[in-house]
């Protein structure tokens, strides 16, 4: 918690993504609930230039950002978003005392993590694209680094997706006969007992319990 001389530090890290402005969205709202509270954007550029490495076809090469630029460009973004936020929220809402941006190079979990650490952070939020398979291999995890090395609490933002609830198959009728008319002695029907084959129970009979009952028994 903050104390009455130092104010609530909340960092957040930015990739022009839909998902990192949700989470600068979630920064603000928290900054935006205490008396004293500070909001630390930190964008991570690249220090190579893009597709390097990779066959780019007939057309040149984009030109390396200079950091003159890229710095104007997170102030241009940054701005955007609060002039967003604070024409949304009701009037007597509070507002961040400060909104510093930073921009740093390199690995985007080490530097996100390491401003942390040089801001004394009370929270650092960033946004994930929840990538599975081969893209998050090649693209790697940069909320999965920070949670790992941030010195405080990391708040993870992830969009809400509609649809993509795994869809539970209603139990087999015939099953739920067998069950019952076996009080529990045969789990499944005839078709899918050849699925799920036998249970397995492994009887101790050499082994009592500690009161000296009845055996352990082991049921697969």
């Amino acid at each position: 918690m903050a104390s009455a001389s130092q104010p609530q530090i909340v960092v957040v890290g930015v990739d022009y993504s839909d998902t990192s402005k949700l989470a600068l969205v979630h920064a603000l709202e928290i900054a935006s609930t205490g008396s004293r509270a500070e909001v630390h954007v930190v964008h991570v550029a690249s220090t190579f230039p893009p597709y390097m490495g990779i066959e780019h076809g007939p057309e040149p090469m984009p030109p390396i950002p200079r950091p003159g630029d890229t710095q104007k460009e997170l102030e241009r973004y940054v701005d955007e978003c609060l002039h967003d936020f604070t024409s949304r929220r009701e009037e007597w809402s509070p507002l961040p005392e400060r909104v510093v941006v930073h921009l740093r190079f390199d690995s985007p979990a080490d530097e996100i993590s390491a401003l942390a650490r040089e801001l004394d952070a009370h929270l650092v939020i960033v946004g994930t694209h929840g990538r599975r398979g081969l893209s998050r291999v090649l693209l790697g995890s940069v909320a999965e680094g920070v949670v790992r090395m941030a010195p405080c609490p990391v708040l993870v933002i992830r969009p809400r997706e509609v649809g993509i609830e795994p869809r539970i198959e209603p139990p087999c009728e015939h099953c739920v006969r067998t069950r019952i008319a076996t009080g529990g002695q045969r789990m499944w029907c005839n078709q899918h007992s050849e699925r799920h084959g036998p249970r397995h129970t492994y009887h101790q009979g050499d082994r009592m319990a500690a009161d000296g009952g009845m055996p352990l028994v082991y049921h697969g």
